[in-house]
């Protein structure tokens, strides 16, 4: 093994069309992931993404937008550029999403980048079909106890 991947995959209950365009639309992800982003993903587009728990704003390169079948883009962790996949299939009335992030080193830092990604990539699927299926916003207070110092979780 070269490197290490994050992976995460869960099935929403909701038509396919519906379940790309929550991704795509950062109006939608606004509701369980972003708190703001720049535009919509269209390939060749660099967004600019804002999150509840973080300062400032993210680059995003999206290079592939193959519409409800597959998402592709770009971003940044510690100088080193990761491709995330998104792939799209349509499984009865539902939708089945697998995610892929690439990659990091076969080292202590990297096993620990893998494990918080594939958390990370599940928590992500997890407030979108919250959200998508029921309306219920579930990353407000998520993630609280990592920024306080006197937490000791």
């Amino acid at each position: 093994m070269d490197a290490l991947i994050a992976k995460a995959a869960l099935q929403i209950n909701k038509p396919i069309d519906k379940v790309f365009e929550a991704v795509i639309n950062p109006n939608i992800m606004a509701n369980y992931f972003i708190s703001k982003g720049s535009g919509r993903m269209e390939q060749g587009q660099t967004l600019q993404w804002s999150f509840p728990e973080f300062e400032g704003s993210f680059p995003v390169r999206v290079g592939a937008v193959e519409p409800n079948q597959k998402i592709v883009f770009y971003w940044d962790h510690e100088g080193n550029e990761h491709e995330v996949t998104l792939i799209f299939k349509a499984y009865k009335q539902s939708t089945v999403i697998k995610i892929t992030e690439s990659s990091e080193p076969v080292t202590e830092g990297g096993l620990a980048w893998a494990i918080g990604n594939t958390e990370g990539w599940a928590g992500f699927l997890l407030c979108m079909k919250a959200w998508l299926e029921y309306g219920i916003h579930l990353r407000p207070g998520a993630y609280d106890w990592r920024f306080d110092a006197n937490a000791n979780i």
